[in-house]
């Protein structure tokens, strides 16, 4: 109950999306990226939602569209609705260019193929999980293909090392709220 009146007060409050990881990592070219647990724009399923609200169990996801050029597959997920300054990245991860999807839970800690980084979150997947009555949120699931190595010592250096290297991203908005 606390937790509800605490997100109704900071309702109005949103983190700056030009602040967003889409904003920073841009690319002409389009990766198609669905899933299919939900559509665009669409509510995400419980079963995909954060530890202590739903199974903390990762979407499927597949896509097309990586150039050759690329060496490295970045996947970001970020809530774009939290009431900090910046919106939060809850998941992040390196992937081999040749992959077309990930399995339902292919972003759990330990999991093979992927290099999950750590990050304010922890490691692995950590879906959604709003503040109570703070509204619906936007999470971002996005993928980046890069041309260059990503450096991998933190969520923040991989990203500045993203700058510039990035042939082509495509992502698939869902909404979540409690």
């Amino acid at each position: 109950m606390a937790l509800e009146f605490i997100g109704h007060l900071l309702r109005n409050r949103r983190a700056d999306r030009s602040l967003s990881v889409w904003e920073k990592l841009v690319s002409d070219a389009g990766i198609t990226l669905a899933s299919p647990s939900f559509d665009e724009g669409g509510s995400i399923p419980k079963k995909h939602a954060g530890s202590g609200v739903g199974e903390n169990v990762s979407p499927a996801l597949a896509w097309n569209g990586v150039p050759v050029t690329a060496s490295h597959l970045v996947f970001v997920l970020e809530d774009i609705d939290v009431p900090f300054a910046r919106p939060l990245i809850h998941t992040m991860a390196i992937v081999p260019p040749d992959a077309t999807a990930l399995a339902e839970g292919d972003l759990a800690r330990g999991a093979t193929g992927v290099h999950l980084l750590r990050g304010f979150m922890g490691e692995g997947y950590r879906g959604p999980r709003p503040i109570p009555g703070h509204g619906p949120h936007h999470y971002r699931f996005m993928l980046f293909a890069v041309d260059a190595d990503v450096d991998t010592s933190s969520q923040k250096a991989a990203i500045e090392s993203m700058v510039g290297h990035v042939v082509a991203r495509g992502r698939l908005v869902g909404t979540y709220e409690q």
